[in-house]
């Protein structure tokens, strides 16, 4: 699997292309931090329209087009660049895990679906979850100073001794989310696991049927999909747990900067504009904090294909 990284023929698209992205993600990042400033002006603007003209007004909502059309702009070539990049690591899985494949004569169950799906599904979420982290570091980076200036406007009532608390309010509901979404989603790993194994079961022998249609019978069909349904059911059920919390701690975070801030706009301690700014800073850092709770279900999966092609090796290499 780490084909891409210490294959001579890969190293192009592996670390210069990784680095173009990385680029490309700084840039956005830059955008994202003029925006955020952005929010402040225009929304003082709007609440203290008896100061500023109509010509301030249209000023500002150009200066928004002026910084936002670049960001659209940056974000679809991002999004072009990783994804040819994904599908450059898939290949070079694929090549390497069929080179093996080939000359043993080892029987692997599903090793089709290892080598076709899993493969793509890797390359596709392990590519998207670091650039994701990537992204998250650079946002980390670029607004929590503006955060923590931000705090001495705006205090947290637990943290009223504590410098930066809006800051180590965002991480703590964040970890706090983490762990409590490690508990709730404990068994989806492992129920991820025997669907792609049922799923891979059922496939073939409905391909087997292709050539040799005879060889099959309903009744094998109709077992086979039993114990997919059931498997199915069941990784429902639990992933119905997991977005009901999930659902539950997005909503909450929406509205916390509010309710912190809420006492401050009424008392004259905080504008409009710096109360979106505060609510759209936190919202960015804490969802940097917490990649890993917004994407539980894709690493949930990962960590499935991640089973199926370390054991796939193994196999191979006890051959």
């Amino acid at each position: 699997m780490y084909s891409f990284f210490k294959c001579k023929a890969w190293a192009i698209w592996a670390y210069l292309g990784g680095v173009g992205i990385i680029s490309l993600i700084i840039a956005q990042t830059y955008c994202a931090v003029l925006l955020n400033e952005w929010y402040g002006v225009f929304y003082t603007i709007l609440q203290n329209v008896e100061l500023h003209t109509i010509n301030e007004f249209w000023l500002s909502l150009a200066t928004f087009i002026y910084i936002a059309m670049p960001y659209v702009f940056l974000i679809a070539i991002t999004n072009f660049v990783s994804r040819v990049y994904m599908l450059r690591w898939r290949q070079s899985i694929a090549e390497d895990m069929s080179s093996k494949w080939i000359h043993t004569n080892t029987m692997i169950e599903g090793a089709s679906q290892r080598i076709q799906e899993d493969t793509a599904r890797f390359a596709q979420i392990l590519g998207s979850l670091g650039i994701e982290a990537i992204k998250g570091i650079a946002v980390l980076t670029a607004f929590i100073p503006i955060l923590w200036a931000l705090s001495i406007s705006l205090v947290v009532p637990i943290f009223v001794k504590t410098t930066g608390s809006l800051v180590w309010f965002a991480l703590i509901i964040s970890v706090g989310g983490i762990i409590i979404s490690w508990f709730v989603g404990i068994k989806l790993p492992k129920l991820e696991y025997n669907n792609r194994k049922t799923e891979a079961a059922y496939r073939k022998e409905l391909v087997l049927g292709e050539d040799k249609r005879d060889s099959i019978t309903n009744e094998s069909l109709f077992s086979l999909f039993t114990g997919l349904r059931l498997n199915h059911q069941r990784l429902y059920l639990h992933q119905s747990y997991f977005d009901l919390w999930a659902s539950l701690y997005g909503q909450s975070v929406v509205i916390l900067p509010f309710l912190i801030g809420g006492e401050g706009l009424f008392s004259g301690i905080l504008t409009l504009g710096m109360l979106i700014q505060i609510s759209n800073c936190f919202s960015k850092v804490n969802d940097s904090f917490s990649i890993i709770l917004n994407r539980w279900t894709a690493i949930t999966e990962l960590r499935s294909i991640h089973l199926r092609l370390t054991e796939f090796y193994k196999l191979m290499d006890a051959k």
